[in-house]
């Protein structure tokens, strides 16, 4: 019997894990060419024939285009941008509600506030981390506008049944895909389900350019507004001959040529990295399936990314909670390296869920009088109990299924998993 390494026993892994890194030569050698012809960007914020960006732009977006099989690709600056362009161009305004997810990054809630429209929360299914079905239904009324479906964690959402809902009640969906780039939901690329989907750029995401993002459709009339909207669209409008004005405020979510030329580049890698992380998520499924207090995420019609590996702790059967059951598990391995002061990347739960955080609990956006949020929605405790349930006693999540860490990295996190579940009994 091993002693824990919490308990004073020698821990599995005492160096670094390498970090994240996927720029080569390249990259580099791309950014050079861009940067010795001076032209780093080209954008214009007027009706010119650069207003819808220089070369390497046009470039990103046709192969962007081309990967996923789409007409229309609209780079931004980040998928935040992605998100606000995206219900600006399906006319979200004042008095509208969109869906939104209790559990993501916060702009994917809050991007309607910019619009002047109000944020309703939906609860989660606790297999797959879907948006319920139950909940958007509960939620719909005659001032639904959208719903913004984020794929959390890399796992598609139901989009079958959320379509289906959707076109009922003739609401607009907008897929969140910043964690699920490549993944396929019954063979259909995630964000071609939708009316558009938005990826991310970010530097910690699949593929980056550091900061950054894209917009997808099929539909003529949102890519044109989103490019407006992107691109100072009130400058833009007259001279272009658009005479619907409805959300065309505009902003500058213009992605540069450096970036562009990146993500050229970076598009090439993502099927490896996916199937990189598929790979190393099967592993760890295979190994800690056997233990009947943690539950892996079981998949049917559709593929995963794996931005984070989610599973979940039962307390229950394992006899201590969730927490002591991580904390111990951390002792046995070590931080990233250039990430040594995050600790060891398991995490207990994800994010608050949304609606918690200050800004919901107050009702306070632009400024003290609440404008936008409506008294009788509430975004009290208890409003998604999934959620909260997950994230407070069951979830948790690693970060060791991304390259650059080799087989010998993995099946250490992999022995400090089963050391504390063979060894249990220690903890309690």
């Amino acid at each position: 019997m091993s002693v824990l390494a919490i308990n004073g026993g020698d821990k599995v892994r005492d160096k670094l894990f390498p970090r994240y890194n996927n720029i080569d030569q390249n990259e580099i050698n791309e950014v050079v060419k861009v940067m010795q012809s001076g032209v780093l960007s080209k954008y214009l914020g007027a009706w010119h024939e650069d207003f819808y960006g220089g070369d390497k732009i046009q470039e990103f977006e046709k192969a962007w285009s081309e990967y996923f099989e789409v007409k229309h690709s609209i780079s931004v600056n980040s998928n935040t941008s992605g998100i606000i362009a995206a219900l600006g161009a399906c006319g979200v305004g004042l008095g509208d509600e969109v869906l939104v997810s209790s559990y993501s990054m916060s702009i994917s809630a809050s991007a309607p506030l910019f619009w002047n429209a109000t944020p309703v929360f939906c609860d989660l299914e606790p297999e797959t981390y879907s948006f319920c079905i139950d909940s958007i239904k509960k939620n719909i009324n005659e001032n639904t506008k959208a719903i913004v479906v984020v794929h959390i964690f890399g796992c598609p959402s139901n989009m079958n049944e959320i379509m289906e809902v959707a076109k009922e009640h003739n609401l607009y969906v907008i897929e969140d895909c910043a964690q699920a780039p490549g993944t396929k939901y019954h063979d259909k690329f995630v964000g071609t389900i939708g009316d558009i989907g938005i990826f991310s750029l970010n530097y910690h995401k699949h593929i980056h350019t550091g900061e950054g993002g894209v917009c997808i459709t099929n539909n003529d009339t949102l890519a044109n507004k989103m490019q407006l909207i992107r691109n100072h669209a009130e400058s833009v409008v007259e001279n272009k001959g658009d005479i619907q004005l409805e959300n065309m405020l505009g902003f500058n979510f213009r992605l540069t040529e450096i970036q562009a030329a990146i993500g050229i580049e970076q598009l090439k890698k993502l099927d490896t990295e996916l199937k990189i992380r598929q790979e190393y998520a099967k592993l760890y499924n295979e190994a800690l399936d056997k233990y009947d207090f943690i539950k892996t995420v079981k998949l049917d019609n559709r593929t995963h990314a794996y931005y984070f590996q989610t599973f979940q702790f039962l307390e229950e059967i394992a006899g201590i909670s969730r927490d002591k059951f991580i904390t111990a598990v951390k002792a046995e391995l070590e931080a990233v390296e250039g990430r040594e002061n995050e600790g060891v990347p398991i995490g207990q739960g994800y994010v608050k869920p949304l609606y918690l955080i200050p800004m919901f609990q107050n009702k306070i956006a632009y400024n003290s009088k609440g404008f936008a949020f409506k008294d009788e929605i509430s975004y009290e405790k208890g409003t998604c109990p999934v959620v909260e349930d997950m994230h407070y006693n069951k979830l948790w999540t690693h970060d060791f299924t991304r390259s650059p860490l080799s087989l010998d990295d993995v099946n250490d996190v992999i022995s400090a998993y089963v050391k504390v579940c063979e060894n249990i009994d220690e903890l309690k």
